[in-house]
């Protein structure tokens, strides 16, 4: 009897160690690290099919990016948005982040993301203003606020309640999920004295501030990131606006040109949104949206901090390297700002969705003139 007790009990304990042991590979199996080693790397093929899941499995929505995950801040703050989801969805909802020309070229993501064929997009609005132009005044506007007031104006304002409508008529749903700090005012090869230097020079521009500073005689030349740093050296170009101090320091601008201009008149602060298919967005239970739009602000809050402590380091090293940092001269900065209103003018005649938000976010910045003066140091 004592032996049939013995060989019972072990073969109890036995059971319950291969359950256990059933219930870890499975827990390992569906875990986000084994998922990406089982997972296929995406081909370059431009529609890719849809994720399907079996029942039980976590939500896995497909995230596409026009930049690449480790450029400072625009891409890393992505990654660091997807991980942040996984960690609070507890792995039931999480974005799989794609580089730039996989799921679909950069230009076609706006299309892609609209009719559903992409569940999510990381992008600055600016980078689809061709659809509206109404989108540049949600992603960085040329002599606008400080990260402080602009979300102000969108959270309390009725700027986020526009920036809806505005992207709604598109099939798509916004959440600002990182606000970059001002941006310079770009490399010259030469200084820039007065509003009578800029009339001629060939410089790299992108956004509404080419529209600008193209008014005051400066050929545009659009070019990709990565072909800057040799039209600059050449001499093919004469100036280039990009990015951040460090992000520019990475590219290696400071061998190609020695005069390194602030402010960044163009972009004071930058606002990168997680674009979600609209029926996507729908199709999530409210405490998932909750999750996204909770995690998107702790995004906003780590993007904001970290660019700022990056910036000092950047012009640290920058002007270690013999680069003359630079501030344009009040007549250059005057010309540039009535050109600025020049192009609001006009835009606001050709397009009715742009002058509603102009207004909006023109009469907030107006009425909020009386505690920015008041309350903060000049």
């Amino acid at each position: 009897m004592a032996r049939l007790v013995t060989v019972a009990g072990l073969a109890l304990v036995l059971g319950i160690l291969i359950g256990i042991g059933a219930v870890s590979l499975q827990r390992a199996a569906n875990a986000p690290e084994a998922r990406a080693i089982k997972d296929p790397e995406p081909a370059a093929s431009i529609t890719p099919p849809a994720v399907t899941e079996p029942p039980g499995n976590p939500s896995i929505l497909r995230l596409a990016s026009p930049a690449p995950s480790t450029a400072p801040l625009i891409g890393t703050m992505a990654s660091s948005m997807v991980e942040k989801l996984a960690i609070a969805s507890d792995g039931k909802l999480e974005f799989k982040l794609f580089e730039p020309n996989t799921l679909a070229p950069n230009a076609e993501l706006f299309d892609k993301v609209s009719n559903g064929e992409i569940d999510a997009v990381w992008s600055s609005a600016n980078f689809f203003a061709a659809r509206d132009s109404a989108f540049w005044l949600f992603s960085s506007v040329p002599f606008g606020p400080p990260a402080s007031e602009y979300l102000a104006w969108l959270s309390y304002g009725g700027g986020q309640q526009l920036m809806d409508e505005s992207f709604a008529r598109f099939n798509i749903k916004p959440v600002v999920c990182t606000i970059l700090p001002p941006e310079s005012g770009g490399w010259f090869r030469r200084e820039i004295n007065s509003a009578e230097d800029l009339k001629g020079l060939r410089m790299r521009f992108m956004g509404i501030g080419a529209r600008v500073i193209s008014q005051l005689g400066v050929e545009i030349v659009p070019l990709s990131g990565g072909d800057i740093f040799y039209a600059l050296q050449s001499g093919n170009i004469d100036a280039a606006e990009f990015s951040l101090p460090a992000t520019d320091l990475r590219f290696g601008f400071d061998k190609a040109a020695q005069n390194f201009y602030f402010p960044g008149w163009h972009q004071q602060s930058s606002l990168i949104s997680l674009l979600i298919n609209m029926s996507v967005w729908e199709g999530l239970s409210e405490a998932q949206r909750g999750l996204i739009t909770s995690v998107c602000g702790d995004t906003v809050r780590e993007s904001l901090a970290e660019g700022e402590a990056q910036q000092v380091k950047a012009l640290q090293e920058i002007r270690t390297r013999g680069v003359a940092i630079r501030t344009l001269p009040k007549p250059v900065m005057d010309a540039l700002k009535a050109s600025w209103i020049k192009v609001v003018k006009e835009e606001s005649v050709t397009n009715p969705e742009f002058q509603k938000v102009w207004e909006s976010y023109h009469g907030f910045r107006k009425a909020y003139a009386e505690w920015r003066n008041l309350g903060y140091l000049p």
